[in-house]
C-alpha cells in the first residue's frame, strides 16, 4: 500500500520545473506597500502603456458580434494572413498562410516546439543568461539543457559567440534556443553572427527555436530576423507574438511559423492542449497587424529615451557597470564589485536593495544557468520619474556601500 496518496506522485520531471522568478517578487512587493512603502519596481518585462484603443474597440466589436465560439485550432484566417504579410512586408520573407499556427502567447509556442522535438536526453542549447522557459521545457521532456555564455564587454554590453556554440554541439544536440533582441540583457546580435549561427545549424542539422518577442523594439544595430533567411524552413521553428509590441501581455496572444508539413503535427497537439487561441482575441490582433502602428513607434521611442535616463545614473553609482542596451527594454548591469564588497550573492543582494531602498530589480542568476551570477536584470517598463528615483535610490545605496 502506498504511503502518500497518489496524487503527490507526480512525473519525475515536473520536479525539475522552476518557476519565474519575477512573479514570485510579485507578493513581497504588496506586502512592503501594504505596510506604506513606495516601491520601485524594475521587475516584471511587461509594457506599462495601455493596449491601443483600436486594438480593444476590434475585442469589443467582435464580442459585441457574439464571435465568442471556438474557431479553426490553427487560428483564423484573416490572423493567419495577417501574421504572413507583416512577416513577409517587414522581412521579404516568403511565408504562406497555411505554415503560421496561432498561440495563447508565446510560452505555449515555446511549449510546443520543446514538446515536438525534444526526445529523452536529447540535448538543447540555450544562450544564456537566458529567459527561463527554454530550460524547463526541456526538462520536462526528457531533454538536457546546456548552456552556452554571451560574451560580455562592460562598454558595449554582450554578444553571440558562435565559435563557443559548436565546441558545445555533440551528436545528442537537437535544438538552439536564441532569443533575439535579447531578455535579460538586451542584445541584438549582429548579422555576421546570426549568418554563422544558420550556417552552422545547417551543417550540423540543428533546430534553431527562435523567440523574436521584442523584434519591434531596437535602438541601435541591425536587427535581423532569422526568417529572413531564405531557406528558413529546412532548420528553422520561428516564434513571435503581440504581448510586447502592442502591450498586449494578458491578451495571451502568439505564434509558431514553421515548415508546412510540421503544420498537421503542431495542429493536433494544439487542439489537445488548448483547442484554439481565444476567438475575440484573434480578431484583436488582426486590427493590431493591419491598423495604426504609431503607438508601437512612440512606445518604441519612449523606451529608448528611458534607457539612456538609466544608463546616465547607474553610470554614477559605484560597483555598477552599466551599458546601453540595443534592443527590448532591458539592461544587465554587471555587479561583481558590489558582490566581491559586501560578500552577497546577487539574491541576497537583491533582497537587501529592496530591503533598504524600496527598489526591486531581478537577480541575474535566475536567467538560467550560471552566467547571471554577477549581474542584475532591470526592465526599465516603467515610468520616467520612477526610473529616475529608482536609479538614485540606487546610487545612494551603493555609494554607502563603497564609502563605509
Amino acid at each position: 500500500m502506498a504511503i502518500n496518496p497518489p496524487v503527490l506522485d507526480m512525473q519525475p520531471n515536473i520536479y525539475l520545473i522552476e518557476g519565474e522568478s519575477a512573479f514570485s517578487y510579485l507578493p513581497i512587493i504588496r506586502k512592503l506597500q501594504n505596510q506604506g512603502k513606495k516601491v520601485i519596481s524594475f521587475g516584471i518585462g511587461q509594457p506599462d502603456f495601455p493596449t491601443p484603443d483600436h486594438i480593444k474597440s476590434a475585442a469589443k466589436a467582435a464580442l459585441d458580434d457574439n464571435f465568442t465560439g471556438y474557431t479553426e485550432t490553427q487560428g483564423i484566417p484573416e490572423l493567419r494572413e495577417a501574421i504572413a504579410n507583416y512577416l513577409n512586408t517587414r522581412y521579404q520573407s516568403d511565408v504562406k498562410n497555411d505554415e503560421v499556427i496561432v498561440t495563447p502567447g508565446t510560452k505555449t509556442a515555446i511549449f510546443m516546439a520543446a514538446s515536438s522535438y525534444i526526445r529523452p536526453n536529447d540535448e538543447a542549447i540555450i544562450i544564456e543568461p537566458s529567459y527561463y522557459a527554454y530550460a524547463q521545457v526541456v526538462k520536462l521532456f526528457g531533454g538536457i539543457p546546456k548552456f552556452v555564455s554571451l560574451d560580455f564587454n562592460p562598454q558595449k554590453g554582450f554578444s553571440l559567440n558562435v565559435e563557443k556554440i559548436e565546441s558545445q554541439i555533440t551528436n545528442r544536440t537537437r535544438m538552439i534556443f536564441i532569443n533575439n533582441p535579447h531578455n535579460p540583457t538586451g542584445a541584438v546580435f549582429s548579422r555576421k553572427q546570426l549568418d554563422q549561427l544558420v550556417e552552422l545549424t545547417k551543417k550540423k542539422n540543428i533546430i534553431i527555436v527562435a523567440d523574436e518577442i521584442y523584434d519591434n523594439f531596437v535602438y541601435s544595430g541591425n536587427f535581423k530576423s532569422l526568417i529572413e533567411y531564405p531557406d528558413w524552413r529546412d532548420n528553422l521553428i520561428y516564434i513571435n507574438g503581440f504581448s510586447k509590441t502592442f502591450s498586449m501581455t494578458g491578451w495571451r496572444l502568439g505564434y509558431i511559423v514553421a515548415r508546412r508539413e510540421t503544420i498537421p503535427r503542431f495542429n493536433d497537439l494544439a487542439v489537445s492542449l488548448y483547442s484554439c487561441a481565444t476567438s475575440f482575441v484573434q480578431k484583436a490582433g488582426v486590427i493590431a497587424l493591419k491598423g495604426d502602428w504609431d503607438p508601437v513607434k512612440n512606445m518604441v521611442n519612449e523606451f529608448n529615451r528611458r534607457a539612456k535616463v538609466l544608463y546616465d545614473i547607474l553610470k554614477k553609482a559605484p560597483g555598477f557597470e552599466p551599458y546601453m542596451p540595443e534592443g527590448a527594454f532591458y539592461m544587465f548591469p554587471r555587479i561583481s564589485s558590489i558582490l566581491n564588497r559586501t560578500n552577497l550573492t546577487v539574491k541576497l543582494f537583491v533582497d537587501d536593495l529592496l530591503e533598504k531602498t524600496g527598489v526591486l530589480v531581478l537577480p541575474g542568476d535566475t536567467f538560467p544557468d550560471k552566467a547571471g551570477r554577477e549581474f542584475v536584470r532591470f526592465s526599465y517598463a516603467t515610468d520616467m520619474e520612477s526610473i529616475k528615483e529608482g536609479a538614485q535610490r540606487i546610487v545612494e545605496y551603493s555609494e554607502k556601500i563603497f564609502n563605509s
